[in-house]
């Protein structure tokens, strides 16, 4: 059985770019009728915190990516990580060096005079180990494999290799006794049945390193597909100068958690010239063969463009509800009514608060060009209308039909009407269809607010 897995740092909160190695993982899963799981690499002390891991949680819970198995916390798996290394040791494929950290400095030092690159020089590879400095603790050390070549055949990037010449005797257990990542993690794998490791392509180097763990220790190695990273617009590493980078800034933006999946799955990955795809459409068509090597550009206004699609298919209760969660103010039924027609021009829930606002009261201080409408002329016309109003069923089709015969009695066109109606109603020059700004604010209030500018 296929079995993914989304291995976050718990250091901060849902990053996008996180986000979207977590949903090629989980959609590669459920496309082949595996099991995702998640893995919390808090092994960093000084930067993981309890709140970071329920921070990432709640992110991937609000776009709906759930695990299949309880998490697995890397820190409480340390003895194993130990015992593994152990076993390398044992073996003859570890050993120990007793290396100060001062002595790897000077080493580094000297390699970069000598223009090389500053790996470790293999000083207690061979060495009799009866030479051990008093009092130093050792560390273990792979002891990887000097000839040849590490070769992976990913299923992304395709075949990739390195000298192993290029390649040092890596640290698995450090002198205090705690793994390294590189170790930890192929272990993590390889005890959790992962079939299949995606993750972003500045992994890459890692795993040839990580690939000779599991050649040393006899495992068979998972299959590795690295995806691309998403960038800027301006093509380097995606931070906040770009906008938003955190799962839960976009949801405090107003975005729908379907939008944003949907967007993030075309960021790297396509499927002939669908666009607006459902979950249940992206499991069914996604698999890595249409993941793409090229890094992928953060685009807002695209992802705007998609949000706005998703909030037209969402049910008006549903976007009443995120509504009030912002803006309790604002009355229920009236947003209810004018939801409609209010969600056709919007791209976010933010732009869905701002343009019900009229419903509590028109905008204050009235927009310029707004005012500018309500000449004398326009106010008198007004009184003359409310009039007509008293008389008419506020449905918007009714509505509509007394709108176009007072315009036509008053040989103007119905944008002349339309128009101050829509400043003294709104206090803007925009809103939903002037009928159904009517209709969701009743005959009282569209009287009462008429009134107010036309005396």
């Amino acid at each position: 059985m296929i079995r993914t897995r989304f291995a976050p740092s718990p250091t901060g909160t849902l990053h996008i770019g996180s986000a979207h190695t977590a949903l090629f993982n989980w959609l590669f899963a459920r496309h082949h009728g595996g099991q995702f799981l998640i893995r919390i690499e808090d092994t960093d002390r000084e930067r993981s915190r309890p709140e970071h891991v329920s921070a990432i949680m709640d992110g991937l819970a609000w776009l709906g990516i759930f695990p299949d198995e309880a998490p697995v916390f890397q820190l409480t798996r340390q003895a194993r990580h130990a015992e593994v290394a152990m076993e390398l040791l044992a073996s003859g494929h570890a050993y120990r060096c007793w290396c100060t950290p001062e002595e790897l400095t000077a080493m580094r030092e000297k390699a970069r005079a000598e223009g090389r690159p500053p790996r470790y020089d293999g000083t207690w590879r061979d060495r009799d180990p009866a030479e051990a400095p008093a009092g130093v603790a050792p560390a273990i050390r792979l002891r990887a494999p000097r000839e040849g070549r590490t070769i992976v055949d990913d299923l992304v990037q395709g075949r990739v290799e390195v000298a192993n010449t290029e390649l040092d005797d890596m640290i698995i257990l450090r002198s205090d006794g705690t793994p390294t990542y590189l170790h930890a993690v192929v272990v993590d794998d390889h005890d959790m049945r992962i079939t299949h490791v995606i993750r972003g392509d500045d992994h890459l180097t890692n795993t040839f390193r990580q690939a000779q763990v599991y050649d040393l220790m006899g495992w068979s190695r998972p299959e590795f597909a690295h995806v691309p990273l998403i960038h800027g617009a301006d093509g380097t590493k995606l931070s906040k100068r770009h906008g938003a980078t955190s799962v839960f800034e976009f949801r405090d933006q107003g975005y729908l958690p379907e939008a944003l999946l949907n967007y993030l799955v075309r960021l790297g990955w396509g499927h002939g010239d669908a666009e607006i795809l459902s979950v249940e459409e992206m499991i069914a068509l996604f698999d890595l063969d249409g993941v793409g090597r090229a890094a992928s550009r953060m685009d807002y206004a695209k992802l705007g463009h998609v949000n706005g699609v998703w909030l037209r298919r969402a049910e008006d209760e549903r976007l009443v509800a995120e509504v009030r969660a912002r803006a309790p103010e604002i009355d229920a039924q009236k947003l209810l009514a004018i939801m409609p027609a209010l969600k056709e021009r919007a791209r976010t829930l933010l732009e869905l608060v701002e343009g019900s606002r009229f419903l509590v009261a028109p905008a204050s201080p009235m927009e310029a060009k707004a005012a500018g409408l309500l000449t004398g002329e326009s106010r008198a016309m007004l009184q003359e209308l409310a009039g007509v109003l008293v008389e008419t069923d506020f449905a918007p089709g009714a509505l509509d039909a007394a709108l176009r015969s007072f315009a036509e009695a008053n040989g103007k066109k119905l944008g002349d009407v339309a128009q101050p109606l829509r400043a003294a109603l709104t206090g803007r020059t925009t809103s939903p269809p002037i009928d159904a700004t009517m209709a969701a604010l009743g005959p009282g209030e569209v009287l009462a607010r008429i009134r107010a500018v036309a005396n």
